[in-house]
């Protein structure tokens, strides 16, 4: 039985809704139907997720109805309780997408580009439609939005993706806003600590449904696998004084038999297996973090519809695309260096097979069937597990 851990509306929410929002949008979680129910009815595309991913047969989505996953997150409710949106409770957010304003386009250079991103987001549409419950999601706008980047210039909302280029985004949203003069010339520090750019949640709630209805809304994501290997190569390979001591102590002290002292006071050297048992654990020693948490409940694709999906694999592409689509300057182009540690292999398809074999092939699967909704959504082909 589902728990109910939202209120509704109070009466003074609704009374702003219906001054902010013209229309009855419906807001619908996901409801992953079981394994034969997707053999039935799979959108095309879908059928080779599904046939290697034997752990899910009998199994409910453990993305779940994203209230009662939200709702087990206590710290972030009491975080969110302090919010001067507190308040609102029942979400409803439009349900169909912006045309893009093609209008700075000219010409047939970014034909190909174009076709692939409209089949891209009527893939997710798709999938959204078919496989939303009918019940309604009543869930805290304020999580929902809390990953989202805004540029009110050029009208844009970004949904930050870690590990999939989104401290280069950062820095030419950065640019687009008047920030800075170049995307070259911004510190990682000023990207990811300088407070420049804000957050979608920090505007009151017409603010919110304002810029949700009529800015561009956009996303970047990445093969699911390449993420995760990528975010520990990141995190755990190189001197981090944040996630040494407080994710690697706690991982290496749960997972690793007869550790050494100084492992266990430094937290430094955890092994990919150590972070993947971390991973898959429902009693996690330390909670998820960002840079592996799922896209799906990052910025909840099948409930704020993404006006352009970018991807990491055509990340240059698609990017300076979008960058004229949303009329940016004529000579800024998105960044191609790599934000740290520039002189690293960048984790490549090769590079995560590496790492793979060093889990055993239970744990492989386990590791897919977690990032399962990512794979679904973003049509990425299931890896050899």
């Amino acid at each position: 039985m589902q728990t109910n851990y939202f209120l509704s509306l109070s009466e003074s929410g609704k009374k702003l809704q219906q001054e902010t929002i013209n229309q009855d949008f419906t807001l619908q979680p996901l409801g992953m139907p079981r394994k034969a129910a997707w053999r039935r009815s799979a959108p095309a595309g879908l059928s080779n997720h599904v046939s290697s991913s034997r752990h899910w047969q009998g199994r409910a989505d453990p993305f779940g109805v994203v209230a009662a996953s939200l709702g087990s997150r206590q710290t972030e409710q009491q975080k969110m309780s302090e919010s001067p949106l507190s308040w609102f409770r029942g979400v409803y957010l439009p349900p169909a997408l912006h045309p893009l304003n093609k209008t700075f386009v000219k010409g047939s250079e970014w034909q190909d580009t174009d076709s692939t991103q409209e089949k891209r987001g009527a893939f997710l549409q798709d999938f959204c439609r078919k496989y939303n419950s009918k019940k309604k999601l009543q869930t805290h706008l304020v999580h929902l939005v809390s990953r989202i980047y805004v540029e009110d210039r050029h009208k844009v909302l970004y949904c930050e993706v870690p590990k999939a280029g989104c401290s280069n985004w950062k820095r030419v949203l950065m640019v687009l806003s008047g920030l800075a003069a170049s995307a070259n010339n911004i510190s990682h520090d000023d990207v990811h600590y300088g407070k420049h750019l804000r957050k979608l949640d920090s505007y009151d709630l017409k603010g919110i449904y304002t810029r949700l209805n009529t800015y561009t809304k956009f996303i970047f994501v990445r093969d699911p696998m390449e993420r995760l290997v990528s975010a520990f190569r990141d995190k755990f390979e190189h001197p981090n004084s944040y996630y040494h001591p407080v994710f690697g102590k706690a991982i290496i002290k749960k997972y690793r038999h007869n550790a050494d002292e100084e492992a266990l006071k430094t937290g430094s050297g955890v092994k990919f297996k150590e972070f993947i048992q971390y991973l898959l654990d429902s009693h996690r020693p330390v909670g998820m973090d960002i840079h592996w948490e799922q896209v799906s409940k990052l910025c909840y694709p099948c409930l704020i519809n993404y006006d352009f999906i970018g991807k990491f694999e055509t990340l240059e592409e698609d990017a300076n695309y979008f960058l004229r689509l949303v009329g940016a300057p004529a000579d800024l182009k998105f960044p191609k260096f790599k934000d740290r540690h520039s002189s690293d292999e960048r984790t490549s398809t090769e590079v995560v097979r590496q790492y793979l074999k060093e889990l055993s092939k239970e744990e492989r699967q386990l590791t897919y069937d977690f990032y399962y909704l990512d794979y679904l959504m973003f049509n990425y082909t299931s890896p050899l597990v």
